[in-house]
């Protein structure tokens, strides 16, 4: 699974969420990715950071908080 948002404020900007099943080889455990590209490429961001699922929903909640 994977989705391109707009990211607001820019020309071309993204924000990009996908699942990686093993971002760190064979014994890694899965992670949610979310990538941000100025230049709109989803494919290679400038700044991603990698949230093990097990703490997902409380990052979720985290970020529900600030609106």
């Amino acid at each position: 699974m994977s989705k391109t948002i707009a990211l607001n404020g820019t020309k071309k900007g993204v924000i990009s969420v996908m699942k990686i099943d093993k971002p760190y080889g064979e014994k890694s455990t899965p992670v949610a990715s979310i990538g941000i590209s100025l230049a709109g490429n989803a494919a290679e961001p400038e700044w991603k950071v990698h949230i093990p699922l097990e703490n997902l929903d409380e990052v979720i909640e985290a970020l529900k908080s600030l609106k």
